[in-house]
C-alpha cells in the first residue's frame, strides 16, 4: 500500500431467513458502532456500503443478487470491512470479494449468543477456497490491545499478521512402520474399490468451502452421488407407521428423553419425532440403494418448510449403536452394527474426513462414532484444577449419544429454536463425556487438499458452569467442552479455515496419538497436504 487507510467501506452479511436477521440486528448494530468508534480513534471513517431496511427489520446483505448491488457501487481498490456479528451466507459476498482489489479485512465479535466468530471462519474458509486475499481479526469490545495493534496494521499495510508457529506440516518420514502401511493399505483400497458420499442437495447456507470439486474429490478414491431432498421427503411418506413407532420405541428403551407438550409452533411433538423417525428410516434405505458411505442432508433451507429437523437423524447415523433398519421388506438389517457417517449440512470437508476416520478408528477396532462440530465459542475458565482456555464445540443437535455422558440415558430431545426451524424437530442433545479427542478439518486452499489435524481433550466442568455456558449459546443443542493440546484461542481463529471442526474419542491418550498418527498417514498416502497443529505425538 502507498498510503494509511483513511477510509474503508463495511460490509454485513446475514440469513436468507428473516426472521434471524431481524432477530441477530442488534447485535450486528452493537458491534458496528464499537467497530466505528475503534476505526474513529485510529484516524479512519468506517463508512457503511448499505443501508438498514425499515421494511425488512434489518441491515444485513441477505442475497447473492444484493451483494453484487452492493459491491457494484464500492470503488474496486478501496479497503473493505465485512463484520460479522451473526451467523451468515457467504455466498451473499463472494462475488463481490472476488473482483475486489483493495484490502479486506473480516471482524468477527466474541459472543456466545451470536456466532459472529462461526460465520467469519466460514468466510474466511471461502475466501481461502476461492483464492482471495484477506485479512481476519476478532475481539469482544473491539478496545484491546491485540486488537487496536493489529488494527494499526491493517491501516498502514493492508495486512493483519498473526502467530502460525503451532502449525507444521507433516513429513511422513516422522510416522512409524506400522501406520505408513495402515497408510498405504486404506488408500489402495479406495484407489480400489472407490466410496460413495451421498449428498443430498450441496451448498448449504452459502457454504462455498464445503464443496469439494470433484477434481479434487475423484483422486482420492471418493465419489458423490447427489441426491435430491425431495426424494427423501416423497420416500418419507412411504414408510409404515410401526416402522417409525418402532424407531421411537428403540430410543425410549435406550434410556433417550424427549421434552414433548403439544404447541406444534413453539414445543417438541410426538409427530415431529415420529416424522424424523421416518426420515431416519428412509436416509439408511436411500443410502443403501445407492451403495454411499456416508451421507448428508442439507436440511436447512431445503427442507426447514417440508419436515422437521434433521438432527435426530443425524446423530443416529454417526453411532454404530442406533435402532435397526431393515430393507423395504423387512428381511435385510441395512448397515448393521455400523455407523453410516453423516456430514452436517452437507459439509464435504467434513464427509472425507468422517469416513476416513471411520475406517481409520476401524481397523483400530475404537468407537467410529464421529461428528462435526461448530466451533462455537469460549472463555478461560480457573477453578477446579483447570487452568486453560476451554472452547464451546457446539452443533445443532446432532451429536452422537456414544459421545455424551450416560450415551442415550443421558441425551435429551428439545424442539429446536422456531427461529431456524420452523417446523420443530428433536435435538439429540447432551454434555460430551470427558476423554481425549482428535480433531482435524479438510480444507481447499491454493486448488489442493489440505488437513489440519491435533489433539485435545473433552473436559468435565461444574453443572453451574456448564449451564452457564449452554445458556449463553443455544441450550437445546449439545455441547463440548474442549481443551486444544498448544493451540490457544488465538492461534485456533487465526489458522482455522471452516465454521466445523470433526472430533472424534479414542479410549486413552496414547490410542488418541497412536489414531492421529494413522490417520495422517492415510490422508498423507492419499496425497493430501496434512498440517500437525499445537502439542502432536506421532509414536
Amino acid at each position: 500500500m502507498e498510503r494509511p487507510i483513511r477510509q474503508a467501506h463495511l460490509v454485513a452479511s446475514g440469513d436468507l431467513r428473516v426472521a434471524a436477521n431481524r432477530a441477530g440486528w442488534p447485535a450486528q448494530a452493537a458491534m458496528e458502532r464499537d467497530l466505528g468508534a475503534a476505526f474513529a480513534s485510529a484516524g479512519v471513517e468506517l463508512k457503511r456500503a448499505h443501508p438498514f431496511d425499515a421494511a425488512e427489520g434489518h441491515g444485513f446483505i441477505s442475497s447473492q443478487r444484493m451483494g453484487m448491488d452492493v459491491f457494484a457501487r464500492i470503488p474496486r481498490d478501496e479497503p473493505v470491512v465485512v463484520a460479522v456479528a451473526v451467523w451468515q451466507y457467504s455466498h451473499h459476498l463472494l462475488a463481490g470479494l472476488r473482483s475486489h482489489r483493495g484490502p479486506i479485512l473480516t471482524v468477527a465479535n466474541w459472543s456466545g449468543q451470536w456466532p459472529g466468530l462461526v460465520g467469519m471462519l466460514n468466510l474466511d474458509g471461502s475466501l481461502t477456497k476461492a483464492g482471495i486475499g484477506y485479512s481476519r481479526s476478532w475481539s469482544e469490545r473491539f478496545d484491546d490491545a491485540p486488537f487496536l495493534a493489529g488494527l494499526r496494521e491493517w491501516i498502514e499495510h493492508g495486512t493483519v499478521t498473526h502467530d502460525l508457529s503451532h502449525v507444521r506440516s507433516l513429513d511422513p518420514a516422522e510416522l512409524g512402520s506400522a501406520e505408513r502401511e495402515l497408510g498405504r493399505r486404506l488408500a489402495d483400497a479406495l484407489d480400489r474399490d472407490k466410496a460413495i458420499l451421498g449428498v443430498f442437495d450441496e451448498g448449504c447456507m452459502g457454504m462455498y468451502n464445503a464443496i469439494i470439486d470433484d477434481e479434487l474429490l475423484n483422486p482420492l478414491g471418493i465419489y458423490k452421488e447427489r441426491l435430491s431432498q425431495s426424494a427423501l421427503v416423497a420416500e418419507m411418506r412411504a414408510v409404515a407407521g410401526a416402522e417409525a413407532v418402532a424407531v421411537r420405541r428403540w430410543l425410549d428403551d435406550a434410556g433417550m428423553t424427549f421434552h414433548i407438550g403439544s404447541d406444534e409452533a413453539s414445543e417438541l411433538t410426538d409427530a415431529q419425532v415420529l416424522a424424523q423417525c421416518r426420515m431416519y428410516v428412509t436416509a439408511v434405505r436411500i443410502a443403501d440403494r445407492f451403495g454411499c458411505d456416508a451421507i448428508g442432508i442439507q436440511y436447512q433451507q431445503g427442507l426447514k418448510d417440508m419436515a422437521p429437523a434433521s438432527d435426530l437423524v443425524e446423530g443416529l447415523l454417526n453411532d454404530p449403536n442406533r435402532p435397526p433398519v431393515y430393507d423395504a421388506g423387512g428381511g435385510r438389517e441395512l448397515y448393521a452394527g455400523q455407523a453410516l457417517p453423516h456430514f452436517n449440512e452437507v459439509d464435504e470437508g467434513a464427509a472425507v474426513d468422517a469416513l476416513i476416520t471411520n475406517r481409520v478408528w476401524r481397523e483400530l477396532r475404537f468407537d467410529p462414532s464421529t461428528t462435526l462440530h461448530d466451533l462455537r465459542w469460549g472463555e478461560h475458565y480457573r477453578g477446579d484444577g483447570i487452568d486453560d482456555f476451554v472452547w464451546v464445540f457446539e452443533i445443532s443437535g446432532a451429536v452422537p449419544a456414544s459421545h455424551l455422558e450416560g450415551g442415550y440415558a443421558g441425551a435429551e430431545g428439545h424442539r429446536q429454536p422456531a427461529m431456524y426451524f420452523p417446523l420443530g424437530g428433536s435435538t439429540l442433545a447432551g454434555v460430551s463425556r470427558p476423554g481425549e479427542i482428535v480433531w482435524s478439518r479438510l480444507f481447499v486452499a491454493g486448488g489442493a487438499l489440505h488437513l489440519d489435524l491435533g489433539r485435545g481433550s473433552a473436559i468435565t466442568l461444574p453443572a453451574d458452569e456448564t449451564r452457564r455456558r449452554r445458556e449463553a449459546t443455544t441450550p437445546e443443542w449439545p455441547i463440548m467442552h474442549a481443551v486444544l493440546h498448544g493451540v490457544g484461542r488465538d492461534a485456533m481463529m487465526a489458522r482455522h479455515q471452516a465454521n466445523h471442526v470433526q472430533v472424534a474419542y479414542a479410549p486413552s491418550a496414547a490410542d488418541a496419538d497412536r489414531a492421529l498418527a494413522a490417520k495422517a498417514a492415510v490422508f498423507a498416502a492419499l496425497g493430501v497436504s496434512v498440517h500437525l497443529c499445537g502439542d502432536v505425538a506421532l509414536g
